[in-house]
């Protein structure tokens, strides 16, 4: 394990099947990564040495008596601390349930498990997965792996920089406005949101239960895949085979509005790149008309804040200190919205569905950045693009919203690196219920290019964040 870019279920999955490694042995290195870039990164809230440990050596005894469950058995990963976890305490990031500790899991964390998962522990977020940035008040900022001045992205950050860091083979994470892509894009890893639906939301605490979606964070298209395969339950079979065909199949679509109108230069100049070498594999270029997006991010924010409030209001009269500045900020001003607010922006976001599913009749998927900026330092409240300047949070959520607006499957994968040195990503927005192009387009790509296979700097080396 000299390689951290080899730490993928890929690569692992086959030397611990054939005993050549043993799940104790790749989660005792593991936890002891979590030991030493812990007090740098801040990726955990929870770390279940104890019980990692005792699930490796169950996992050891049953491979070695022939009972191998398949590619995820022994398999160390994190879970984002929203997840129900039996016996575990599930912080949601907040001091709101700082003491609640689940009677039972939820349906996802249930699938991994029967799979042979080991759970190293449960990271930190975004409080209550309300925001964009993952600047935790209660639990400190989760730090990019790749300076640590840095933001990770939210809400699903630790879970992202987990994964990029090597502090967990591949990861789970929930995406409401971009919030398994947006970490993933600033922290130079893997995110993928299936389909609205696909993956069971049972167990998972809420922010908006009309756009919520769990899925996969990890190092490679093929890590998700497997994954996604285990989480979304029977019948959902991607398989090695199906992501590994080539793009002559596919036709991209590129939108002529809004998706590439204000990005940074270095984000353009990866994302057009990463677009040229599908070109180059076979695939056909297509610009297609989207308007009207600017207004999606509106939308998602009201039904958001409708949602989110009708989940916390019980807290909010009595426990109202105990949260976070910004986020008792928006559940305040949630109160604000009228209900007929709420229902013309779910009657507008049909139209919105209505109008991605035209443009995907004539294309694959659509190809777009998924940040239009790399990630901002930790201590920013705004971002300059161009002469601009414009807030961090709605910068980032600017780009991935329209997906989770329309229910639709989009990915995120490291498409290239700024002029500092920060990672670059690159978004692909599917058909409904199309998982399966969007990964095998995604696989194709990250096969062509290096991105994936670049490893941070160890951030111990520098006790002091860079600038």
């Amino acid at each position: 394990m000299e390689n951290n870019c080899e730490l993928t279920i890929t690569h692992m999955a086959p030397l611990i099947r054939q005993k050549k490694i043993s799940p104790v042995e790749v989660t005792t290195f593991l936890l002891d990564r979590i030991s030493r870039l812990q007090p740098v990164i801040n990726a955990y809230l929870t770390v279940t040495a104890d019980l990692a440990l005792k699930q490796a050596r169950r996992a050891e005894k049953e491979i070695s008596r022939g009972n191998y469950r398949g590619a995820l058995h022994g398999i160390p990963i994190s879970l984002k601390d929203l997840f129900h976890t039996r016996g575990i305490r599930t912080t949601a990031g907040s001091k709101i349930l700082k003491n609640f500790v689940p009677e039972e899991n939820a349906a996802v964390v249930d699938r991994l498990l029967d799979s042979g998962c080991i759970l190293l522990g449960k990271t930190n977020l975004h409080e209550f997965a309300y925001g964009a940035t993952n600047v935790n008040p209660h639990f400190g900022a989760v730090r990019n792996p790749w300076n640590p001045g840095r933001i990770s992205g939210g809400s699903s950050g630790g879970s992202a920089a987990s994964v990029s860091s090597a502090q967990a083979i591949a990861s789970l994470g929930t995406d409401t406005g971009g919030s398994i892509r947006i970490p993933s894009a600033a922290c130079g890893c893997v995110g993928f949101k299936p389909t609205f639906g696909r993956v069971p939301l049972q167990g998972v605490i809420p922010l908006a239960s009309s756009l919520d979606h769990v899925g996969p964070l990890g190092r490679c298209v093929s890590d998700v895949a497997l994954l996604y395969e285990h989480i979304s339950g029977a019948g959902q079979s991607i398989g090695a085979g199906k992501i590994r065909r080539g793009a002559k199949a596919f036709t991209i679509g590129v939108p002529r509005q809004y998706f590439f109108d204000r990005l940074q230069a270095d984000v353009r100049r990866a994302v057009l790149s990463a677009i040229s070498v599908l070109e180059r594999l076979g695939a056909a270029i297509r610009e297609i008309d989207l308007d009207g997006m600017g207004e999606t991010g509106r939308l998602a924010s009201d039904i958001t804040a409708a949602e989110a409030l009708a989940y916390h209001h019980k807290w909010l009269e009595r426990r109202s200190h105990e949260y976070g500045e910004d986020v008792q900020s928006r559940l305040q001003q949630s109160r604000n919205l009228t209900a007929l607010q709420y229902l013309q922006a779910q009657e507008k976001r049909r139209a919105y569905t209505d109008q991605f599913a035209r443009a995907l009749d004539s294309v694959s998927f659509i190809a777009s950045p998924t940040l239009p900026v790399v990630a901002p330092e930790i201590t920013q409240d705004e971002v300059v693009i161009g002469r601009a300047r414009r807030d961090v949070r709605l910068v980032l959520l600017s780009l991935t919203r329209p997906a989770n607006l329309a229910g639709l499957p989009a990915i995120s994968l490291p498409c290239g690196f700024s002029s500092d040195g920060l990672p670059v990503g690159l978004q692909l927005i599917g058909r409904r219920f199309d998982e399966a192009t969007l990964l095998r387009a995604a696989y194709v790509y990250e096969r062509a290019t290096p991105w994936h296979r670049q490893f941070p700097p160890d951030p111990v080396q520098s006790s002091e964040p860079r600038p």
